[in-house]
C-alpha cells in the first residue's frame, strides 16, 4: 500500500480482544497508520469515539502520539513473553502510566428521534484523551491476572499479533481463524497432498 492512502475498513483488525492489542496489530503485515484518515477510522472503529464524532482536528502529531504509545504497549506486552524484561520495559511502563493519567473523553447518552439512546462525547476529543483511554486499557490488561493469563502470541507463520484468548478451554491458536488459521489449514492440506503424490 502506498504511503498516504486510506486503508479500507476491512484491513483494520479488531480481533485481539483489547483496544491496546488492536493498536499493536496496526503494524502487521505493514504499517496501517500511514495517514491521519486511517487513524481517524481506527479511532472510531475501535470504539474510542462514537461514529459521527468530529475528528477533523486530528493531525500528523496524532499519528506520532499513537505510534509512540504503540511502541510502549508493544514493549510491555511482548515483555510478558520474554525471559527477563529489558531496561526499556521500565521506561515503557512509566510512559504508559503517565499517559493513563489523562482522563478519557466524557461520554453522554443522547435521546434520538426513535426513542433510543446513543453515545456521544461532550466535545471533540483531543489526542491526549484518546491516548489516555488506550493506556488505561493496557494498565487494566496487565494488572488483571485472568486477562493477563489469556495473553497469547499467534502461532501463524511470521505473525506477531498478540491476543487475549477467551475461548472455551483456552485453545485458540491464531489471531484470526480466517487469516492465520486459514493459512495454516491450506498449508497443511498442501503438505498432505504433496505426500500423497510422492
Amino acid at each position: 500500500m502506498a504511503l498516504g492512502t486510506a486503508t479500507v475498513a476491512y484491513e483494520l483488525r479488531f480481533d485481539a480482544g483489547r483496544i491496546c492489542l488492536d493498536l499493536l496489530a496496526t503494524t502487521h503485515p505493514e504499517e496501517r497508520f500511514d495517514s491521519v484518515e486511517v487513524l481517524r477510522a481506527w479511532i472510531t472503529a475501535a470504539g474510542l469515539a462514537p461514529p459521527g464524532t468530529q475528528l477533523a482536528h486530528a493531525d500528523a502529531s496524532w499519528l506520532l502520539g499513537f505510534r509512540e504509545l504503540r511502541g510502549h504497549v508493544g514493549e510491555l506486552i511482548r515483555g510478558r513473553f520474554g525471559a527477563e524484561p529489558r531496561p526499556s520495559y521500565a521506561i515503557a511502563l512509566a510512559r504508559v502510566n503517565e499517559t493513563a493519567r489523562v482522563a478519557p473523553p466524557a461520554p453522554r447518552a443522547v435521546l434520538i428521534q426513535d426513542g433510543s439512546l446513543v453515545r456521544e462525547l461532550d466535545a471533540p476529543p483531543d489526542c491526549a484523551q484518546l491516548l489516555g483511554a488506550v493506556a488505561r486499557d493496557v494498565v487494566e490488561l496487565l494488572t488483571d491476572p485472568v486477562a493477563r493469563a489469556g495473553l497469547r502470541q499467534c502461532e501463524g507463520d511470521n505473525c506477531p499479533i498478540v491476543y487475549v484468548d477467551s475461548s472455551r478451554g483456552r485453545r485458540r491458536r491464531w489471531c484470526s481463524s480466517e487469516v492465520c488459521g486459514n493459512r495454516e489449514r491450506v498449508a497443511r492440506h498442501r503438505r498432505r497432498a504433496a505426500l500423497a503424490r510422492a
